[in-house]
């Protein structure tokens, strides 16, 4: 390879090496530490409405970097947490929560395990009883003296009629 061919290979390297360091890196300056613990709770505790599965701190959307300033601007402004939940709340639903809080919509949502879990419960126990008393009918059944007598009979019949074929062969 010629020297200006090497050159070229070095130089297209260094700038496809330095594409990632063009990325934008969000720095918020925080009046105190309350402050920036707050904007880490949010960050980490809302989800990405493009994302869906990942938290805004963890995504590179655009959206989520909108929702981060726009967290910032209102912790900025003096905005109360119920203030700031309510605001997401309301712009993009009880979605961009990772906890969704307790309403009549979705109480279908917290009360599903409970409801499943008696439901199976009662269920569980309906079946072990149904299968104590199918066994307790079964050892009640026993045979009469009448009938055992008439089994035995049957029996030694069966065995005589196979002896006399076994001794025809």
């Amino acid at each position: 390879m010629s020297l200006s061919v090497k050159r070229f290979l070095l130089l297209f390297a260094f700038v496809f090496a330095s594409i990632p360091t063009l990325a934008a890196i969000e720095t918020h300056e925080f009046k105190n530490d309350v402050d920036r613990q707050r904007y880490q709770s949010f960050i980490e505790e809302m989800r990405c409405p493009k994302c869906q599965n990942q938290n805004l701190a963890g995504s590179d959307s655009p959206i989520s970097a909108d929702l981060r300033r726009k967290i910032y601007e209102m912790i900025e402004a003096g905005k109360s947490d119920k203030e700031i939940v309510d605001f997401m709340v309301e712009r993009y639903g009880d979605f961009i929560l990772y906890r969704p809080r307790v309403t009549p919509v979705t109480y279908a949502l917290w009360g599903a395990p409970i409801g499943l879990l008696i439901v199976g419960s009662v269920v569980l126990i309906f079946m072990l009883r149904r299968r104590r008393q199918l066994g307790a009918t079964k050892t009640n059944s026993a045979l009469s003296d009448e009938e055992q007598r008439r089994l035995a009979d049957l029996l030694k019949s069966v065995e005589t009629n196979n002896d006399k074929e076994e001794r025809r062969s």
